[in-house]
């Protein structure tokens, strides 16, 4: 068994589109995306795979990914960025560019930041400055082997290389192997963000955000 580290390619759109879903789900049977973009989940993996390849950049971009592969095949992922560059209006510019491009109508485009008002609900916040860890996923049958951890180690390494001065991560309120695997790479606790209507979308109380200084 061989194992490397690499940045993404746009060739890796439909593994980032199941990081992307299953990071989404955390430890839950449906996460962001199954409320977000309800139906198959075939279309759903199309979309996000869509989604990582807009003209816009953001933080869901595959750009910002790094591919752990295990004898030349994707096993995990996760991506990183800055909030000033990659986040805020950008993924809801960059979802509008992916459904329009599979024919969504206006009022479908429009119900879809309707059904993610659960998800700001949380007020959790993606400090400027600060290099943010997200969508981190393995799949089930690769778990366990460390392979998580050395992406972690990579992606903060490239945060380090580009001056940043701390990293963040947030894991769903509930998940002890994602809090257990954060804590090894270094990061601390800081705090935790709860909603009912978060609780009441996804059955997890909210989400923990911790830190690490690079």
């Amino acid at each position: 068994m061989t194992a490397g580290i690499r940045p993404a390619t746009p060739d890796d759109a439909p593994f980032i589109a199941w990081t992307m879903q299953a990071a989404g789900r955390s430890h839950l049977p449906k996460g962001i995306w199954d409320i977000a973009l309800p139906g198959a989940e075939s279309d759903r993996l199309d979309v996000l795979a869509a989604l990582s390849t807009t003209r816009v950049a953001h933080f869901g971009h595959w750009t910002r990914f790094l591919i752990s592969e295990v004898d030349g095949v994707p096993v995990s992922a996760l991506s990183a960025y800055e909030a000033a560059e990659y986040g805020g209006d950008r993924l809801g510019l960059a979802l509008v560019e992916a459904l329009s491009a599979r024919g969504w109508s206006p009022d479908e485009m429009a119900a879809v930041p309707h059904r993610m008002a659960p998800f700001g609900s949380l007020g959790y916040p993606n400090p400027e400055g600060v290099w943010i860890v997200e969508w981190v996923a393995t799949l089930p049958e690769h778990r366990g082997r460390g392979l998580v951890q050395s992406l972690l180690a990579e992606i903060l390494e490239a945060g380090r290389e580009q001056g940043f001065e701390q990293a963040q991560i947030g894991y769903f309120l509930g998940n002890t192997p994602a809090k257990n695997a954060y804590e090894k790479a270094g990061f601390k606790y800081v705090d935790e963000y709860r909603h009912v209507d978060w609780e009441a979308a996804l059955g997890s109380p909210g989400v923990a955000r911790m830190r690490l200084d690079l």
